[in-house]
């Protein structure tokens, strides 16, 4: 029976022996290759912009303010309408304006009179002079007298003006063709010269949009605005929709702001149609100076570590793990700027159980997917 026992002890520690290699063997073996799906970095047109908040202004905003005190006894247009340059918008009570007027009229009529009148004294007392018919006095006294004459004409000439101007005034016109807003005032409304804001006009075609920039940008701008194309600026507005019509930088500001290290760029765009509005928030895209052919792999197969960026590039059985630098993205592709090249093949499905150098098959789940991934797109 020990005899037995012994055999029977004997035989268990060889199968646990036998166990154990087998396992270590399992784990000794190399891991089996991770399915992968793959897709070759081409080279495509990359045509990409950078974009810059911007605001729609118009490139001549004019409030209507009154010259000339008084209440408004007519409005001759419709609120929202384009207004024609020199048209008449308001009407200032010309009553008493008038009456100024005839009064400065007049007052040149018997200026002028009077002038005549001391012409005429001037010559009966030099003829008289010369035959010492009268006194030397006298002459002096006519002389002065029409001088002063001519004087009162030239100041009632100055008062008809005066006069014409604040005549003028009391009819407010449009200083630009534009679109006038919704009025200020109303019919019988009092107006103070200076203060009282009627309405405001702007002008719509071309308009302008007003981006902010960098400094370290001032010089790009500067190159832009000696050399545009059409596909230089494009303008997206707040619901998402492309405006279809091309710009030119109408203006860089004069200075850096020295808070914020920015300087203002005005961009012009034409506005046929009245699409564009003063104030309006929008998106000015500016066309990169990187844009070309760039090569281009799906996003998908981009993978983050501690701010750097990598892909796996598969090398038939195995796969490489390598550092990119990448550029914008354009659509489901991104563009990159160095690390790998034209014709690599990277993974883009099954790369995340993956190491450098490790073991990979192809034909993954995603595989057929993957194909058609680096086409090429713009943005």
């Amino acid at each position: 029976m020990k005899k037995y026992n012994i055999q029977l002890f004997a035989a268990i520690i060889a199968l646990a022996i036998t166990s154990c290699k087998d396992q270590q063997a399992a784990q000794n073996a190399a891991p089996p290759p991770i399915p992968v799906a793959v897709a070759e970095a081409q080279n495509a047109d990359a045509v990409y912009y950078d974009q810059y908040q911007g605001t729609v202004v118009s490139t001549n905003n004019v409030e209507l303010r009154s010259a000339v005190t008084g209440f408004i006894t007519g409005i001759f247009f419709k609120e929202g309408d384009i207004v024609q340059k020199g048209k008449t918008l308001y009407e200032i009570d010309r009553r008493k304006y008038q009456a100024a007027y005839a009064q400065a009229n007049a007052q040149l009529i018997s200026a002028q009179a009077n002038l005549t009148k001391a012409q005429k004294d001037i010559d009966r007392y030099n003829m008289l002079l010369k035959n010492d018919a009268v006194a030397r006095q006298t002459v002096d006294q006519a002389t002065a007298n029409y001088e002063m004459s001519k004087s009162q004409v030239e100041v009632a000439k100055a008062a008809i003006e005066s006069a014409k101007t604040d005549l003028s005034y009391s009819l407010i016109t449009a200083p630009v063709t534009g679109r006038i807003g919704i009025s200020q005032v109303r019919l019988g409304s009092q107006v103070t010269p200076g203060s009282t804001l009627l309405n405001t006009v702007s002008s719509e075609n071309p308009i302008a949009v007003d981006v902010v920039v960098n400094e370290q940008d001032i010089n790009r701008f500067y190159e832009l605005q000696r050399k545009v194309t059409d596909s230089t600026f494009r303008l997206q507005l707040s619901d998402g929709t492309v405006y279809h019509k091309s710009g030119r930088i109408l203006a860089v500001d004069r200075g850096v702001n020295n808070l914020t290290g920015t300087i203002k760029v005005r961009v012009e765009f034409s506005n046929p149609d009245g699409l564009l509005k003063d104030g309006m928030s929008c998106v000015l895209k500016v066309l990169n100076n990187d844009s070309g052919n760039r090569l281009q792999i799906p996003y998908k197969a981009v993978s983050e570590q501690m701010g750097e960026f990598f892909v796996f590039v598969s090398h038939d059985t195995t796969a490489s793990q390598q550092k990119v630098t990448l550029g914008p993205r354009i659509g489901s592709n991104i563009v990159v700027m160095n690390g790998i090249k034209a014709g690599d093949k990277v993974i883009t499905d099954g790369f995340q159980k993956l190491r450098d150098g490790g073991k990979i098959t192809l034909g993954g789940p995603g595989a057929a997917d993957a194909a058609g991934q680096a086409k090429p797109q713009a943005k």
